[in-house]
């Protein structure tokens, strides 16, 4: 028994010693170079010491690193059910895929979904139905204060991606769909490229803690670059990235080997040289200096709307956030809440799996909290995180959020396929990757087509769907719109599930609400830190 763990090795060497005999003939020239170096490769597998596996079996040890190459792409392909989630389901990307290209996304012979099983949702329809409205008019409008000109958002636009996590065609794409579609294109922190500007699509500039765009040589905020930055007409909104759902709390580098002079020259930095996000800002430290340091963007946009992206942590933070726009009387014009189900092309996986608050329960809590401090009606909210369908921005609308973006929706229209490669460089569709060769497998116009196809299909949708419920618009949407199975005998209203404050009650005081009650007593506009 032991001896077949050499098997393979002992075929090898012997088929290179008899076909090594008869070598003068043609047909064991190439037995005996294959035989040969399979051979070698076999007693250097015996004699490495970095691998057990492959000491004990040369050769077919390296089996077990084959298929585990191979696994992800089986397990999506021949073994994943159509609803298992990896983080989405075959049906989640058919669907895009389907809109995408134009094609119909209709079902036959009822859903395969069980809606018997406890968390399912759905929305409540009205018996009279009321005309499907024009989703061009599904708009919201942000900022406008101090008389400025508010900017008429889409309530579905692009999420943040940076040029660098993915490649110039696909900003080029992304782009010139949110131009055909008329929807926003949000940057990422990695700065406005000429790739972002070549379409003329609306802009939203996210300008994280490395400033990028906007930076002076040693990596503070330059008052002047910014300003001339934001003054550009393709840019409609600026936002300021105080974390990202998929890694809240951490940084990010690019290494230099990466930082290419077109890189260098969008993000200003140097080239050659490791391109460092800071895991927190410079420019302020408490609550008062953040909405402070936003005023003062607001200031040098000439009034464009300045708002800012988290995802929601310790409660008390965000809180504390909220009691300096009160104490200040300055305030963002909308909040992006990021979800910890976002996306990202690289995250230690202790971030990605736990550390961060889920969109939904991000989105309540910001909501609320500005309900209850009565500030809403004056900031409106974005929300973000696995939005693909147009159920998906139903539920969040009906939470609270004003709009919603959506980042892997949109690759998928480029045409990912979820290899989960995005890290590599070796995106084998050309989204996520700068290697050139790779990257033109990705055709611009034809993608930029599609991305625009999956907006206005998807918001199609969204218009029958509020039709259905009885309502002309998704600013009508509300908790009590929605419900969920919560057993396989009750389903429940999400109005009925979620607690929801009312206009002014933190200021009041007039309810004890213990969880919402005792994380605004810790909070301090002065400070992060917790009131004692």
């Amino acid at each position: 028994m032991p001896l077949t763990r050499f098997t393979a090795l002992g075929l090898c060497l012997v088929i290179a010693i008899v076909s090594g005999v008869y070598i003068p003939q043609a047909w064991a020239v190439p037995l005996f170079v294959a035989s040969l170096w399979f051979s070698l490769v076999g007693l250097y597998d015996l004699a490495q010491p970095l691998h057990s596996v492959r000491r004990n079996y040369p050769l077919i040890g390296r089996l077990r690193w084959f298929f585990e190459e191979i696994r992800p792409a089986i397990r999506q392909y021949l073994i994943e059910a159509d609803n298992d989630e990896t983080p989405f389901s075959r049906s989640q990307r058919s669907l895009v895929y389907s809109r995408a290209k134009n094609q119909s996304s209709d079902r036959a012979f009822g859903t395969l979904v069980d809606v018997y099983r406890e968390g399912y949702e759905f929305i409540a329809h009205s018996t009279r139905p009321a005309p499907i409205a024009d989703p061009a008019t599904f708009r919201t409008s942000i900022g406008g204060q101090d008389g400025a000109e508010p900017y008429m958002a889409s309530i579905f636009n692009i999420s943040a991606m940076s040029f660098g996590a993915l490649s110039a065609n696909a900003i080029l794409a992304l782009n010139k769909g949110a131009k055909l579609g008329g929807f926003a294109h949000d940057t990422g922190e990695g700065a406005i490229s000429p790739y972002h500007r070549e379409h003329g699509g609306d802009l939203i500039w996210e300008i994280g803690s490395g400033y990028f765009g906007c930076r002076t040589a040693d990596g503070r905020f330059d008052p002047g670059r910014f300003a001339d930055q934001a003054a550009v007409p393709q840019v409609k909104m600026i936002e300021i990235k105080l974390s990202q759902g998929a890694k809240p709390g951490h940084g990010g580098i690019l290494p230099g080997a990466k930082v290419t002079a077109e890189i260098a020259a969008t993000r200003g930095v140097p080239v050659d040289q490791d391109c460092i996000s800071p895991a927190r800002h410079t420019e302020f430290s408490t609550p008062i200096e953040l909405v402070t340091f936003l005023a003062q963007l607001r200031r040098l946009a000439k009034g464009k709307p300045v708002g800012m992206k988290l995802c929601i942590g310790q409660p008390w933070e965000f809180m504390g956030i909220v009691k300096a726009m009160r104490e200040t009387g300055l305030h963002p014009d909308f909040i992006v809440v990021d979800g910890a189900e976002g996306g990202t092309g690289a995250a230690p996986v202790e971030f990605a799996d736990n550390l961060g608050m889920p969109m939904r329960e991000g989105l309540l809590f910001t909501h609320n909290t500005l309900v209850g401090a009565g500030l809403r009606s004056k900031i409106k909210i974005g929300a973000a995180g696995k939005i693909v369908s147009a159920f998906d921005m139903a539920a969040v609308l009906a939470l609270g959020a004003d709009w919603t973006n959506a980042g892997r929706g949109f690759m998928f229209a480029l045409g990912c396929i979820q290899s989960l490669s995005c890290h590599t460089n070796r995106c084998p569709v050309g989204v996520a990757t700068q290697d050139p060769m790779r990257q033109r497998a990705l055709v611009v116009p034809d993608k930029a087509e599609r991305v625009h196809n999956f907006h206005r299909n998807t918001m199609n949708a969204l218009a029958e769907m509020i039709a259905a419920a009885g309502l002309c618009h998704p600013s009508q949407l509300g908790p009590h719109h929605l419900v969920r199975r919560v057993s396989l005998t009750e389903i429940r209203l999400f109005s009925q599930l979620h607690m929801f404050l009312e206009e002014g009650e933190l200021l009041s005081g007039s309810h004890d609400r213990d969880f919402y009650s005792a994380a605004w007593k810790l909070a301090r506009a002065d400070s992060f830190e917790m009131a004692v």
